[in-house]
């Protein structure tokens, strides 16, 4: 037992995943190896785009193998999604090794694996965060405070999960807005 190499006790050895590159696009932001991604996960690249779009809370699309969501998101926001869509969808939940399929049985999402014979159903929004979101919504007045300029000049809040742009106010300002428009977790205010 000693001359044998040690075995891998963790499936992150045996599988490796490509960090997540991204890129802001305005109001966008690209997460440009997602099919290198879904690849390496052994799933559908349109299934982990689903996955991690329910899981930002935004909307966006699928193009070449390069995935767009609504808003400003970080690469930590994209690797979050991802590690969860991981423990859902790809890991087995009884020996831990990625050896999985996913499969419709019956109209139920099931997760087989092919190391142990385990196998789960897969629930929807499981994968989301049950951490409730702060809510920016249009046609509503906050108390913000300015801590950043935009490139445009407009100063720059944050409430909650949302970043609020408000034309006229100066950073180290705290000022009242009416929120005009919300896209995604970014939104648009006046001074009120």
């Amino acid at each position: 037992m000693e001359t044998l190499p040690e075995r891998p006790s963790a499936a992150d050895s045996r599988l490796s995943v490509p960090d997540p590159e991204g890129e802001t696009d305005g109001a966008f932001t690209r997460l440009t190896n997602l099919e290198r991604i879904a690849d390496a996960l052994g799933r559908d690249a349109s299934h982990v785009h689903r996955s991690v779009q329910r899981d930002l809370g935004t909307n966006g699309g699928l193009e070449d193998g390069r995935a767009r969501y609504n808003g400003s998101f970080s690469i930590a926001d994209f690797q979050n999604a991802l590690d969860r869509y991981t423990d859902q969808y790809v890991t087995c939940s009884e020996c831990g090794l990625p050896d999985t399929r996913l499969v419709r049985e019956e109209g139920v999402e099931m997760l087989r694996c092919e190391a142990c014979g385990a196998f789960r159903p897969v629930q929807k929004g499981s994968t989301t965060r049950t951490v409730r979101r702060e809510r920016v919504q249009s046609g509503q007045t906050y108390e913000l405070e300015i801590t950043a300029t935009g490139r445009k000049g407009d100063g720059v809040a944050h409430r909650g999960d949302y970043t609020v742009f408000v034309p006229g106010a100066v950073e180290g300002q705290t000022v009242r807005a009416y929120v005009e428009n919300v896209s995604g977790s970014l939104a648009f205010a006046r001074l009120a």
